[in-house]
């Protein structure tokens, strides 16, 4: 993941050559790549050239472990939570594909989310390179949630209800950001923010889209007024609103169920 950071800000093929250290360009060997351990192993510094390594490596390195624990244990509950007489009787092989192949699209879609928050971050800009494969992941992880339950029973009457949902949170999340885009022309967020609504919608649904919005927003606007108030900032300064917007994706990933639970339990 961060190979793929760097190299995208520096126009050079991920797919192809060895890693390197960005400073020195020596070839790193295998004992230099361990997620994390190399980092503390080497104290933090380059085995070669003894210049420092950047946090962003381990940090990232441990933040996509903690993810793609929580999404196992996600998919896990998921599948207790909605076949558990099944699955200590006789899981359909559909279903038990349709989950497996919901983890690995899931870890996948959450691999390219980090980095659309690690370069959005470091370069204000929402790749397209990154952001267009996360989206076509997303659908390919919705029809592997829906279809094979319905097999071949499959009725277009019978997914409307879901497609409303996902409608909802489109026009709430990236119909916002398109409104607020085109009216600001590109002063108030980008473009690029606009397709990341798009991907939230598309991966959270209805009404999931809404803690992850009002998390975004809330975090964004307090950590704003921090900078600002530590003159870090100015109230014309430029802030990457994609951070924000991927964790709430998270969050209404992992909690929205529960956050909107406890929201409407003020209300019993």
């Amino acid at each position: 993941m961060n190979c793929v950071i760097y190299r995208l800000e520096t126009k050079k093929s991920f797919v192809r050559g060895r890693s390197f250290c960005p400073l020195c360009k020596h070839t790193l060997k295998w004992q230099d790549l361990i997620p994390v351990f190399s980092f503390l192993f080497l104290k933090g510094r380059c085995r070669y050239c003894k210049q420092k390594i950047s946090v962003q490596y381990p940090l990232v390195e441990l933040t996509t472990g903690l993810i793609f624990l929580f999404i196992f244990h996600h998919q896990c509950k998921a599948v207790l939570d909605s076949d558990l007489v099944l699955f200590f009787s006789r899981l359909p092989l559909s279903l038990l594909f349709g989950h497996i192949c919901q983890l690995f699209l899931l870890w996948a879609i959450a691999f390219l989310m980090e980095i659309i928050f690690v370069f959005d971050l470091k370069y204000y800009l929402v790749a397209d390179q990154i952001i267009y494969p996360a989206l076509f992941l997303t659908l390919l992880f919705q029809l592997c949630r829906f279809l094979p339950n319905y097999q071949t029973h499959f009725l277009l009457s019978e997914a409307m209800p879901h497609m409303k949902d996902f409608c909802y949170a489109l026009a709430v999340s990236a119909g916002l950001f398109f409104l607020l885009w085109a009216f600001s022309k590109g002063r108030y967020l980008g473009f690029g923010d606009v397709k990341i609504g798009f991907l939230m919608a598309l991966l959270l649904g209805w009404p999931a889209i809404l803690p992850a919005l009002s998390f975004a927003f809330l975090t964004g606007a307090v950590l704003g007024l921090i900078l600002i108030g530590l003159q870090k900032k100015t109230m014309k300064s430029e802030i990457p609103f994609g951070p924000f917007l991927i964790t709430g994706t998270f969050v209404g990933l992992f909690f929205g169920e529960k956050i909107i639970q406890w929201y409407l339990n003020f209300f019993i």
